[in-house]
């Protein structure tokens, strides 16, 4: 079973890429298999260059040169993500430790001046906490605070605001854009949730079914989709000016990756699906302007047609 595949994307300096879809596109997938953190039973192939070196096939002691240090990532979960019988300042200090050579003294200072950073208060008392003594929110900015510690050149945030309320979302964000406006770090945004992309995502690609659908500017995207599945995200999003509408979901469920259908993968859920798209799969195509789109469909797309 391929998880993800002719998965294909550029991130520059300092750009923030969105990458979104449904649970079980592949989207998380796709980044632990970049980070060397499948599962023994998951193989990777291909390129993922970060700058000279490809980091898919170097063993785990070469990898570490990197995680952490150039390339990090702040998983889903950060109820899980950090060791629960360690002190923050442990935890944290242990990165400059091991990757900028710190003495241990100057690690937990410079620890607790990024928890400043990242906005908990009174971050020295936080430090000398064990996780269990946080909110989930400040647990969050401590798996921020960690993944910058090295300043890396990407940052990898896998549904960073999954488990926070709306305030604590958007500080967040605001928090994510500052520092990477900052450190100039690329961000890779993971996220199912299209409110989140549109504040802060220079860049997005659509997954579906384990391969990027769309790719593009996200105001592109945003105003103007042009695959039926990226009509059906936006439209089956709450909207402050659309209060009195009634929501729009996608009909039918995500397709299982063992099970794919044939063709295109979303046409038993597309409402323009034709003969074509029955019996071939769409490539990725470069429609122009920096567009990429797999879908054989052409013509006009008004959303009553996929409700």
């Amino acid at each position: 079973m391929h998880a993800v595949r002719e998965m294909n994307f550029a991130l520059s300096e300092g750009e923030t890429t969105a990458v979104v879809g449904e649970s079980g596109s592949g989207k998380s997938r796709a980044f632990l298999a970049i980070m060397g953190l499948l599962a023994k039973n998951g193989r990777t192939g291909g390129r993922a260059m970060m700058g000279d070196v490809n980091l898919i096939g170097l063993a785990p002691k070469q990898l570490d040169i990197y995680r952490g240090k150039d390339i990090a990532m702040i998983f889903r979960d950060p109820m899980t993500s950090l060791n629960p019988t360690l002190r923050v300042k442990t935890q944290l200090a242990e990165v400059l430790v091991k990757h900028r050579g710190f003495e241990k003294g100057k690690a937990v200072k410079s620890a607790v001046e990024m928890l400043e950073r990242v906005g908990i208060p009174e971050p020295a008392k936080r430090a000398n906490a064990y996780p269990h003594e946080l909110s989930g929110g400040m647990r969050q900015r401590v798996m921020i605070a960690m993944a910058l510690l090295c300043q890396p050149k990407i940052l990898i945030a896998d549904e960073p605001t999954t488990a926070l309320d709306v305030t604590v979302q958007a500080q967040m964000l605001d928090l994510f854009k500052t520092l990477t406006d900052d450190f100039g770090t690329s961000l890779v945004l993971i996220t199912h949730d299209l409110g989140v992309v549109a504040g802060i995502a220079d860049r997005m690609m659509v997954m579906y079914g384990g391969r990027a659908v769309e790719k593009g500017v996200t105001d592109d995207l945003f105003y103007d989709p042009r695959h039926p599945y990226t009509l059906g995200l936006l439209h089956s999003t709450p909207h402050i000016a659309k209060r009195a509408e009634r929501l729009d979901p996608i009909r039918g469920l995500p397709p299982s990756l063992e099970h794919l259908p044939k063709g295109c993968s979303f046409n038993p859920r597309c409402a323009f699906a034709f003969d074509r798209c029955l019996n071939e799969r769409p490539p990725l195509t470069d429609t122009g302007n920096g567009r990429e789109k797999a879908c054989f469909y052409e013509g006009p797309m008004t959303y009553g047609k996929v409700a």
